[in-house]
């Protein structure tokens, strides 16, 4: 899943990101088509884009204006691809093919599908541009099909390449979604709090600074490994064998309870990857002191019929520490509990994340933007919406291994990375952006800029 290609983009500052904050988009009638314009044809099924490969049209992980991924939309309904001139998105056959756009098999009609999608038929015909069904225990194919197609796989998103984005409201009044939070990768791999790995191991940390510091530094987002022992919940890479002196995640916990309590005005994420029983983890969080007076329950206040709270609203209700575990809500079932029963949310059920790497600790990355939840047995595009509700998005942006060389590079291209590819990815700004060494290449700063406008 790692494709490493050459970076041809050179980095973006925060100061030019946040001056591309611009006037609020127009809002589209709802038998309205997108004006001529570039986009990304995406799939309302897997979220991947429609990209020219040598002449056949395939659905890619989505790399920005990179893999030829770029169509201009024209008055008459054909997509020019922005690296080559001349050469449209149509077909031959039931094939999706590139072919000149003057040919007639250039031309579409683009007709829209209700919430923010769009079908794109052959003139004259019940013929669509489709993703070719699923077969049993694999992905989606890649090239795409022209043929009658209907519902999801034949339903796209035209999404705009540069969109037009508006201020952010004053901080109080931004909901959830619309706020970027600065996120530790393994914040409790740093070496300070204790021990975390084996010996060698545990000579790479993914953090340099302890918990306390991290939030003391503006870290509001904290991804954590549990793994269970004797003694409980442990915060461990990969095993807790041979690892000295490890911390229970009780302790981290209670830091950053001890925290809000001190700042009424913050609020605090955590993400688990758990790999304990529900009753271990249970146990575990009822040692917290002050826990459940600042527990954020979203399942509770009508979040997935009314959208997410703002800032405010959370800070004025007391409830500031929202906590994902990625454990299957199924599992838990057979095990006779649910983890939302004690106050810890499906993260799947809430979010979307991006792949969570991108390549190993030194050489060329991958920046392609493309969901941690796609693959032969599991669908949840980044591009998930539901009526009323939008999921966070946990943008991934860091490597196999830390090395601090190179994330003093990766961090320094962090807002380029997520305003070129992963917010048009997502159709959504990130709202975590999870980085390994948060000390080292400035990424405080993207996070800054990205907090100083709102998405579409």
């Amino acid at each position: 899943m790692r494709t490493p290609h050459a970076l041809l983009a050179t980095t973006v500052s925060a100061a030019a990101l946040a001056a591309a904050v611009a006037a609020p988009a127009p809002v589209l009638a709802a038998d309205a088509v997108p004006p001529p314009g570039t986009y990304y044809v995406q799939s309302a099924t897997t979220g991947l884009n429609a990209a020219d490969r040598s002449g056949a049209v395939e659905q890619h992980r989505p790399r920005g204006d990179e893999d030829r991924q770029q169509w201009n939309l024209r008055a008459d309904g054909t997509l020019e691809n922005t690296d080559s001139p001349g050469t449209c998105l149509g077909r031959t056959g039931d094939r999706a093919r590139t072919v000149p756009c003057a040919s007639p098999e250039a031309r579409w009609e683009v007709a829209p599908a209700g919430a923010d999608r769009f079908t794109l038929t052959v003139p004259g015909t019940a013929h669509r541009l489709t993703v070719a069904p699923k077969p049993s225990g694999a992905n989606h194919p890649a090239p795409l099909a022209v043929g009658a197609g209907t519902g999801d796989l034949a339903d796209w998103y035209l999404t705009p390449a540069d969109p037009v984005t508006r201020p952010a409201p004053p901080r109080e009044r931004r909901t959830l979604d619309q706020v970027t939070f600065l996120t530790a990768h393994n914040a409790y791999a740093n070496g300070v709090d204790g021990g975390f790995a084996p010996p060698f191991v545990d000579l790479f940390p993914n953090q340099n600074r302890g918990i306390e510091r991290q939030l003391a530094d503006g870290v509001r987002g904290f991804m954590l490994d549990i793994h269970q022992t004797p003694d409980g919940a442990i915060l461990c890479h990969n095993s807790c064998a041979l690892v000295r002196r490890p911390v229970a995640l009780w302790v981290d916990l209670q830091r950053m309870v001890d925290f809000l309590r001190a700042r009424p005005d913050q609020f605090v994420t955590v993400f688990l990857e758990d790999y304990v029983d529900p009753g271990v983890l249970r146990a575990e969080l009822a040692r917290v002191q002050g826990l459940s007076e600042v527990l954020y329950r979203p399942d509770r206040t009508g979040v997935r019929e009314n959208g997410w709270p703002t800032l405010g609203e959370l800070a004025a209700a007391g409830q500031r520490l929202l906590i994902f575990t990625d454990h299957s809500r199924a599992a838990d079932r057979a095990a006779g509990l649910t983890r939302d029963t004690f106050g810890v949310m499906y993260q799947r059920e809430w979010t979307v994340e991006n792949h969570w790497s991108m390549g190993p600790g030194v050489g060329t990355s991958d920046w392609s933007c493309h969901s941690r939840w796609y693959d032969a047995g599991t669908n949840i595009p980044l591009t998930r919406t539901e009526p009323g509700f939008r999921p966070l998005f946990v943008m991934n942006h860091f490597r196999d291994a830390a090395v601090a060389s190179t994330a003093v590079t990766d961090n320094a291209k962090l807002a380029d990375r997520a305003r070129r590819f992963c917010q048009p990815a997502a159709r959504k700004k990130p709202t975590y952006l999870a980085v390994d060494r948060y000390d080292l290449g400035g990424p405080a700063s993207a996070v800054a800029a990205l907090d100083a406008y709102v998405y579409p």
